[in-house]
């Protein structure tokens, strides 16, 4: 009996030690699940008005660099509330910058259309040098992103049979065009959309380039340029203005594209689709739902993969749920292109102004 007793009081302290931790899990997990939770309301702030067309934006540190139409590019400082602008002349040439990228030590701007003339500028004393020119009428570059401080990358509309592919190994000094035999070949009408510098995404040494018109495809290099592969998408294709607009990765498997037809910007069917592997398979997702043509997505940082905010036609929308079901926290449709400065801030520019978004 004596042994009974001793049994059912160590079964019972066993059950209370369970219960207390079960408790503390269940604790840590609403905690984790409460971070993830989602935002439920945003402000916006405006940095600066201007008659201007920007669509292509980088971060760095407290600065918000930006490339425009008119020869213009310059830098909003978040610390000092101030803006600084420049003017790069080329001849009788009104630039249009919609690709930048960076490194430690410079900003790289590129234009659209003939001629491309890619631009260094110094984070230092902002002096602009030309580092690559491409004469062609065919010539139309579209987006930009470095893998390092020596190595980048600039993706172009075909000039021959494949993309226009431009890389730098020594930090932005040299360009060279890669060859067309080392690149996949397009279709017949299958470009790119200079939308929102975000027609290339890199995840270490993880590229993927996306197209549109005719075909709506994803192309894949593990080896930053070496080597590529391209994938079919579900994407909405077949005329000149339809396809993936815009992508991002949360990681090296988690991947998300969106686009849709720029000429029908209220269908909602085929313009979303995402990706667990990487970008081997791409499956449909939020049909019917949110919004139509999307000119620029971003994953949210610490949103693991979950939490994703979209700016186009239907304004700013955000997904917590890997984009099947959306939320509209504006109806301001004109923002091109968003990139975050941490998880609860944003900043988005578009036509005549730039903006800081606050998430709450």
């Amino acid at each position: 009996m004596k042994q009974i007793l001793n049994y059912m009081k160590k079964l019972v302290l066993f059950c209370g030690v369970f219960i207390l931790l079960m408790s503390f899990t269940s604790v840590n997990y609403s905690n984790k699940k409460a971070f993830y939770g989602g935002f439920t309301s945003m402000t916006i702030d405006t940095l600066f008005k201007d008659r201007i067309s920007i669509r292509a934006i980088v971060v760095d540190k407290n600065k918000v660099w930006y490339g425009g139409d008119n020869s213009r590019f310059g830098f909003y400082d978040l610390d000092k509330k101030e803006k600084f602008e420049e003017h790069i002349y080329r001849d009788t040439l009104k630039l249009e910058f919609r690709s930048i990228a960076q490194t430690s030590k410079d900003i790289f701007l590129l234009s659209v259309a003939n001629p491309a003339l890619l631009y260094s500028v110094s984070k230092k004393d902002h002096k602009v040098k030309l580092v690559y020119k491409e004469i062609n009428p065919k010539v139309f570059y579209d987006s930009m992103q470095f893998w390092n401080d020596k190595e980048g990358i600039a993706i172009g509309d075909p000039t021959e049979d494949t993309f226009s592919v431009i890389v730098t190994r020594d930090g932005g000094e040299t360009w060279t065009k890669l060859l067309s035999d080392k690149l996949p070949t397009n279709a017949t009408g299958e470009a790119a959309f200079a939308a929102s510098n975000t027609n290339i995404v890199i995840k270490g040494n993880d590229t993927w380039l996306v197209s549109g018109g005719k075909k709506a495809r994803v192309f894949y290099s593990p080896d930053k340029a070496k080597t590529w592969k391209v994938v079919e998408t579900p994407i909405v294709q077949g005329k000149t203005m339809t396809g993936i607009f815009t992508a991002d990765f949360y990681d090296s498997k988690q991947g998300f594209i969106a686009g849709g037809d720029y000429e029908n910007p209220d269908k909602k069917m085929d313009n979303k689709a995402f990706t667990k592997d990487g970008g081997k398979t791409w499956e449909l997702i939020g049909q019917e739902m949110g919004f139509g043509y999307a000119s620029c997505v971003q994953y949210v940082p610490g949103g693991n993969g979950r939490e994703i905010i979209c700016v186009g036609s239907e304004g700013i929308q955000y997904s917590q749920n890997g984009g099947e079901n959306w939320t509209q926290l504006s109806t301001d449709s004109k923002f091109f292109t968003i990139r975050f400065v941490n998880r609860n801030t944003a900043i988005a520019a578009g036509y005549n102004k730039v903006v800081r978004l606050n998430f709450k």
